[in-house]
């Protein structure tokens, strides 16, 4: 089986994630990549954000270029700092 040429898109929620795979046939940065995957459709709460992404767990800017086998991870907010939630965890 030939080895896949393309990019994928993730986005997870507790319990649902979502990745969906596209042929990179051109130069295609980040944030190009999350439109034409459809998610931002299909997760409205992402519309109209001020996304952070990421490419393998390291965060890249929305013009960051893409090459074939990377994986563009949308990143949810942070509820709690972790830095403070073991400051709390700490003190008991």
């Amino acid at each position: 089986m030939p080895e896949f040429s393309g990019i994928e898109v993730a986005y997870a929620l507790p319990g649902r994630q979502r990745v969906v795979r596209l042929q990179l046939e051109q130069p295609m940065s980040a944030e190009q990549a999350v439109h034409a995957s459809g998610l931002l459709q299909e997760f409205p709460e992402l519309a109209g954000q001020v996304l952070a992404l990421g490419v393998f767990g390291r965060t890249v800017d929305g013009r960051h270029v893409l090459r074939a086998g990377d994986r563009v991870e949308i990143y949810r907010p942070l509820k709690v700092d972790p830095r403070d939630a073991r400051r709390r965890a700490a003190a008991g």
